[in-house]
């Protein structure tokens, strides 16, 4: 009797023990892996490399980044249009369109493009349909060189137009505006306006800028100025220089970041140049100012009307150079 009762003991406690082995060890698996371990595998790849369901989230949170940025991006949409076609929008994202008072966005950076402006004038905006690029202009009183008072409007800007090509090249395509930005940097066009050889300026031929084209050079020349603008002439800076209120000669005209004092509005800034021959290709920025007149020497043919200034000059000096050179303009007003 003892016998049989120790053996059903030993029955109960080996089906007891069964069980709790049968409740706790994991369920087969096709495979030949738990559930458990396929579990851990799938979070270990999730992390390596997300699935559908997370490339959607993780595009969501690319939104979320750029909505962060989006204060930004539309301050430079004013500046910069919108457009359909892809090649454009492409265009538009490597490249910056703003007036020099705009925060511009490049790539995904964005950056304020210094101001030279007088901040105690009060400007007009002359919007160019080419590329609807809007530059400051004002109106300006002065005595030109026969004394006479005169009344002229003047952008206070470099005119910054056309297609940027690099240094070492010529403006030699005569279907479409050509320009040098200084170092071939664009960002430098946005600041110091383009660059341009004297033929460019003009908006002539480009052999004009090795042989003779006084022919070709007509009273209020509009060159590549906006229609209804010429070019600035000699008599058009001096009007400027010796405008009323001026006390100081051109250091009224200079922007004061140009060693100047820039009462007179016109903010004269150190765009430099692009050499016609030798090195260094690009020189003087922040150091000196030239531009073209419409007027070539009667002479030597490949040299054209020119002015130029820096920051410690009291006066600018007028004479002629090589019409290779690439300079920025300004244009006035035609009444």
């Amino acid at each position: 009797m003892k016998k049989i009762f120790a053996l059903l003991v030993v029955a109960v406690l080996f089906v007891a023990c069964g069980d709790e082995s049968s409740s706790s060890a994991p369920a087969p698996d096709p495979s030949g892996e738990s559930s458990s371990s396929v579990e851990k595998t799938n979070e270990s790849s999730s992390s390596a490399k997300p699935t559908s369901s997370e490339d959607e989230q993780s595009s969501s949170s690319v939104k979320k980044e750029d909505s962060s940025s989006s204060a930004v991006k539309e301050s430079s949409s004013s500046a910069t249009p919108k457009s359909s076609n892809s090649e454009e929008v492409k265009q538009s994202s490597s490249s910056v369109v703003a007036s020099s008072s705009s925060v511009v966005e490049q790539s995904s950076s964005s950056f304020v493009i210094p101001v030279h402006l007088n901040p105690n004038m009060s400007y007009s905006d002359l919007e160019d349909p080419r590329d609807s690029r809007t530059y400051k202009y004002f109106a300006v009183t002065g005595k030109d060189t026969n004394g006479k008072k005169v009344t002229i409007k003047v952008m206070a800007e470099n005119l910054n137009v056309g297609v940027m090509i690099d240094g070492e090249k010529n403006q030699e395509d005569d279907s479409k505006i050509e320009r040098f930005c200084y170092d071939n940097d664009s960002i430098n066009c946005l600041i110091y306006g383009g660059l341009y050889q004297w033929a460019e300026v003009m908006q002539l031929p480009s052999r004009c800028n090795t042989e003779s084209c006084a022919g070709l050079i007509k009273p209020n020349h509009q060159g590549i100025c906006p229609a209804g603008w010429r070019l600035l002439t000699y008599n058009d800076f001096y009007i400027v220089v010796h405008a009323e209120g001026n006390k100081n000669g051109v250091e009224d005209v200079r922007a004061t970041a140009f060693g100047g004092y820039n009462y007179s509005g016109y903010s004269l800034i150190g765009a430099g140049m692009r050499n016609d021959e030798g090195e260094p290709l690009f020189l003087n920025k922040d150091k000196s100012a030239y531009w073209y007149f419409p007027t070539e020497h009667e002479k030597y043919v490949n040299r054209a009307g020119v002015a130029f200034t820096n920051t410690t000059a009291k006066d600018f000096d007028n004479g002629f150079g090589p019409k290779l050179a690439g300079y920025p303009v300004r244009c006035v007003m035609v009444e």
